[in-house]
């Protein structure tokens, strides 16, 4: 099996998200595609509940003695990075800046060569406090996830009254160069659809970057809907009724957002349409869960486990062919379209983004 993942790694491949090379070190899937995109997910808590993603009475979080330590997860990222091909590392959860060891993590990375670019998505509750420490460590930028720009529909979506919070995090961000800041809002038919606009508005007035994303089956509940969710044409919808919107002529690569110019430019707008023009041939993301199992696809129902081997001596070597081998099996699709679709078992709160 290591040695299917050899030769795998090595044949010539031209994928979407970028030209496959021979010399250099990567993990390329059986349909092409290289992934150099590692999502990181710190923690499955969180300290909001919208209703997308779990119940107001939270979920069972994962027992401590699972969750892996910041230097377990260094270690993980510098296999990527040295060994894998690695370029890039998004630091997500549940919610990232409930682990107290974030800024060390964030450090380690940054230390690593060649450096990748480091992100983080956040809630920004608690984000004033800890942006410049971040951005001291070496943090990039940030994503920040924020639905409404109505103090009342926040409380309602969140079941927390924490609006102020997130707005002074944003601010700080900013401020401490996290940029660019860039804003993720779902919408839910019936809830807060009439955000659109307002959202755009907040941020174009403040300098950020507004990306849309259509809600996916990966809610805790499984109460997931096609036909309830707005999509990226009911959003361009609202948005074209306010503000004049053209296409951008700048190539999109491997990114999940189509983007806009909003009124001419240069702010634009985007739309990760996952469900309904879903950008799978061009994914180039791999996935390292709180509780160290690597997911080769959002929407995948197996993980490949690391903690164990990483515990039990493994090599760097051996973590990297177990990684590789896991890449391979990544499918060509998520197939939410495909009538035998079946969402995860773990939430997103529990995968990460």
């Amino acid at each position: 099996m290591l040695d299917l993942a050899q030769q795998v790694a090595t044949e010539h491949f031209a994928p979407h998200n970028r030209l496959a090379d021979e010399n250099e070190p990567r993990m390329v899937d059986r349909h092409g595609r290289v992934a150099t995109d590692l999502r990181v997910s710190l923690t499955d808590r969180c300290n909001l509940r919208c209703t997308y993603c779990m119940p107001p009475e939270g979920l069972d979080w994962l027992p401590k003695v699972e969750v892996l330590t910041d230097e377990e997860i260094v270690r993980l990222v510098r296999i990527g990075v040295e060994q894998l091909g690695i370029d890039e590392v998004r630091f997500t959860g549940g919610e990232p800046l409930l682990r107290p060891g974030l800024v060390g993590i964030v450090a380690g990375v940054t230390a690593l060569a060649p450096r990748p670019e480091v992100s983080l998505t956040t809630n920004a509750i608690g984000l004033a406090r800890v942006a410049p420490a971040l951005a001291a460590a070496g943090l990039d930028r940030i994503n920040v996830s924020l639905d409404t720009v109505d103090r009342d529909r926040f409380t309602q979506l969140t079941h927390r009254d924490r609006f102020d919070d997130v707005l002074a995090g944003l601010a700080a961000a900013q401020a401490a160069g996290l940029t660019p800041v860039k804003v993720n809002a779902v919408l839910l038919r019936g809830i807060n659809e009439a955000d659109a606009v307002p959202l755009l508005d907040f941020c174009l007035e403040h300098g950020y970057q507004l990306r849309f994303i259509e809600q996916m089956p990966l809610d805790a509940h499984h109460a997931w809907t096609r036909g309830e969710m707005v999509t990226a044409e009911d959003i361009l919808g609202r948005l074209s009724a306010a503000h004049s919107l053209t296409p951008d002529t700048e190539a999109r690569g491997s990114a999940p957002a189509e983007r806009w110019l909003v009124d001419g430019g240069p702010a634009t707008v985007g739309v990760i349409a996952s469900v309904t023009r879903s950008f799978c041939g061009s994914c180039d993301r791999t996935r390292l869960t709180a509780d160290g199992q690597i997911r080769n696809c959002l929407f995948a129902r197996e993980e490949s486990d690391l903690r164990t081997a990483l515990r039990e001596g493994a090599s760097d070597q051996e973590i990297a062919d177990r990684w590789r081998i896991a890449t391979l099996g990544k499918l060509p699709g998520h197939g939410i379209d495909d009538p035998s679709f079946l969402q995860p078992a773990r939430p997103m709160s529990a995968i990460g983004g």
